[in-house]
């Protein structure tokens, strides 16, 4: 925030004062006597966090980059069917709007802890109406008895494994939680993503990409900082691509009459594969009328609070 304020970081400061008398020799007249002191003062800065405000303020003068805050949550836009036109792929844009971020992983974790807490409680004799976890073999005189944690000396295959098996209660089990896992990790890719909902319905997707200092830093302290819940967000970048408007099952048609494989247009099939999945919200691609976003920088507007009645 001080480099953003002060247009840099202060690296290196120095200040010189400097001295000065002069006298010239000559006829009366021609004598003269100077005196005189000046000082000098040199300021090192590293730009830090400031470079990315001067490339915002640099764009905007130059008509490059347009906040799209008002437009994107006009549902009539949406309808009309003119956004993708007026701001094709590639488009330099601005968005602030409600949002939250999400994470499969850290999704993942948080029902293992679950899981694990309700293990734990079920050991203490907690959870006496809660329904049995998965049974094991039966011990001698029939009785049978529940299966312990797994054993973590081997770290999970996959994120949905790293959930115990625990005691059912309220609606929550294992199978159910592994499968919420699953699902999450096909809709959003394993990863931090940002999602924008200016409107009901519509999703304008950012995925961080990791060392890039995004919010960088650890999952369950990023979450612990920002919570799951809807709030402000501002994102600047570039338009990725908009969500597929196709509504049938690709031409899957890729061979030659001589049987020979056409490559260009088996890729294309795949990638209409792909957009049809991505139609249905299966994958991690934009959904219509949606779009996905190449974020430059994620920022929350700190805002002004004015001064603060007491009341007795």
């Amino acid at each position: 925030m001080l480099a953003q304020l002060d247009g840099g970081i202060a690296e290196e400061s120095r200040e010189t004062e400097r001295k000065e008398k002069r006298a010239t020799l000559g006829p009366r007249v021609a004598g003269q006597f100077f005196q005189g002191s000046g000082s000098e003062t040199y300021t090192n800065k590293s730009l830090g966090d400031a470079l990315f405000p001067m490339l915002e303020a640099a764009l905007e003068s130059e008509s490059l980059l347009h906040d799209v805050s008002e437009e994107v949550s006009n549902l009539d836009q949406w309808r009309s069917g003119d956004m993708k036109s007026r701001l094709p792929a590639g488009s330099l844009v601005r968005v602030t709007a409600m949002g939250s971020l999400f994470d499969t992983r850290y999704a993942a974790s948080v029902f293992s802890g679950f899981g694990s807490v309700m293990v734990g409680l079920n050991d203490l004799g907690h959870l006496s109406s809660a329904k049995p976890a998965v049974q094991g073999k039966a011990k001698r005189g029939g009785v049978p008895r529940q299966e312990s944690v797994k054993s973590n000396a081997n770290p999970p295959a996959s994120l949905e494994d790293s959930i115990p098996d625990f005691p059912g209660v309220d609606g929550a089990d294992t199978k159910s939680l592994r499968a919420y896992v699953r699902i999450s990790k096909g809709v959003f890719s394993p990863g931090l993503h940002v999602n924008l909902t200016p409107v009901e319905g519509i999703l304008i997707n950012s995925r961080l990409q990791e060392g890039r200092q995004y919010l960088d830093s650890e999952s369950d302290i990023l979450f612990a900082r920002y919570g799951t819940e809807q709030q402000q967000w501002t994102v600047v970048g570039s338009i990725g691509s908009y969500g597929t408007e196709e509504d049938c099952l690709p031409d899957m048609e890729f061979c030659r009459a001589d049987g020979t494989v056409d490559r260009a247009k088996f890729a294309e099939s795949m990638n209409a594969q792909m957009r049809n999945l991505g139609r249905m919200g299966f994958i991690d691609l934009p959904q219509h009328p949606g779009f996905s976003l190449i974020p430059f920088a994620v920022y929350r507007s700190i805002p002004r609070v004015g001064p603060v009645a007491l009341i007795d």
